[in-house]
């Protein structure tokens, strides 16, 4: 459910950190891709781990999201991740950063939510290429489930052009174009997202009575798609049940979410879940480091946020950061991958 906090963040450093005067193009890329290999790596970075963070791949573009990845775009960027970096398990990395046996350019792809699409898009792709995934899953949505911002955002997807959700506590929208819809969305999302679960789910609930569409069903995984994708030898990891922002939760009811998405999880795949991703992932904004004591606590062996950075040896193996660049031209894509190395990461 990050994936739109994400995109406003990426926004928002493009107006800080832009690097548009950069060359486009297939020969420039090949050029970035050896820059990454010669040049990137040296010194203290040659250590560093990328771990990618993705949430959906589509089957083409969509118009209300246009920088979600689609199975062209995501098919692109593993073609070009290959050619620069030695792609893992997670799993096998968390353990060779612990040993202080990473091999050189390694990186980690990871998938948040456990979205169907993961499992009908994805992973064919991922199995062209040979890579392997980790996909963290909160488990309280599989089998016909939907997230909370999905609900949002599928409802003004589909509304009429105009809807008054004053009597929900919000505003009237004019939606007669994509870029309203988009703003809508942005808008009621920010609105609700750090409401605690209870209530950001009545209110939901109030907006649906108010604008009464059809809303998909099928968003999420079911169980056997999750079963699907550990036989395929990819690896499940735990993202709590409901998805809430631990840190807006008494302790004993963020543990009690922890627990039960991993032992559901473990009831699915009949295998131990040893790995966990924070909900929406800011340290110190939407988890604590109470939070990170109880993933240990619960026998997990590492954990990541969304903190932008590269893991790096003697790091907190519970708050591995984690990032993926937005960029579409490949030279831009490889720089920021560049640029990501040099950050830690930020922890609690």
């Amino acid at each position: 459910m990050t994936r739109f906090t994400t995109k406003e963040h990426a926004m928002s450093l493009q107006r800080t950190d832009r690097i548009d005067s950069a060359p486009a193009g297939p020969a420039w890329a090949g050029m970035a891709s050896r820059a990454m290999r010669h040049l990137g790596f040296l010194g203290s970075a040659r250590q560093r781990l990328s771990i990618l963070i993705f949430h959906r791949v589509l089957p083409r573009q969509d118009a209300i999201f246009p920088d979600e990845v689609d199975a062209h775009r995501f098919d692109a960027q593993l073609t070009q991740l290959k050619q620069c970096f030695n792609i893992m398990p997670l799993a096998d990395a968390v353990r060779a950063l612990q040993a202080g046996k990473l091999p050189p350019r390694a990186a980690c792809i990871t998938f948040d939510d456990g979205y169907a699409d993961n499992a009908t898009i994805a992973l064919p792709i991922l199995q062209r290429h040979g890579v392997h995934a980790t996909f963290f899953i909160a488990s309280g949505f599989l089998d016909g489930g939907r997230m909370w911002n999905d609900t949002v955002i599928e409802l003004i997807r589909r509304a009429p052009d105009r809807i008054d959700l004053r009597a929900a506590g919000q505003d009237a929208f004019e939606l007669d174009t994509v870029a309203k819809r988009q703003a809508a969305i942005a808008t009621l999302l920010g609105a609700l997202k750090y409401l605690p679960l209870d209530e950001r789910l009545r209110q939901v609930a109030a907006l649906c009575a108010l604008v009464p569409v059809q809303l998909p069903t099928d968003l999420m995984m079911t169980s056997d798609q999750v079963r699907q994708l550990h036989r395929a030898g990819m690896g499940i990891g735990a993202h709590t049940v409901n998805h809430p922002i631990v840190a807006r939760m008494e302790a004993a009811a963020a543990r009690q979410e922890i627990a039960d998405g991993k032992a559901a999880l473990e009831a699915i795949i009949g295998a131990p879940v040893t790995l966990f991703a924070y909900p929406n992932g800011k340290p110190g904004q939407d988890y604590l480091a109470e939070h990170v004591a109880i993933v240990r606590e619960l026998g997990f062996e590492a954990a990541v946020s969304t903190s932008w950075g590269a893991a790096r040896p003697g790091g907190d193996l519970f708050q591995l950061p984690r990032f993926t660049p937005w960029d579409r031209s490949q030279f831009r894509y490889m720089l920021r991958m560049m640029q990501n190395l040099r950050r830690n990461g930020d922890t609690v």
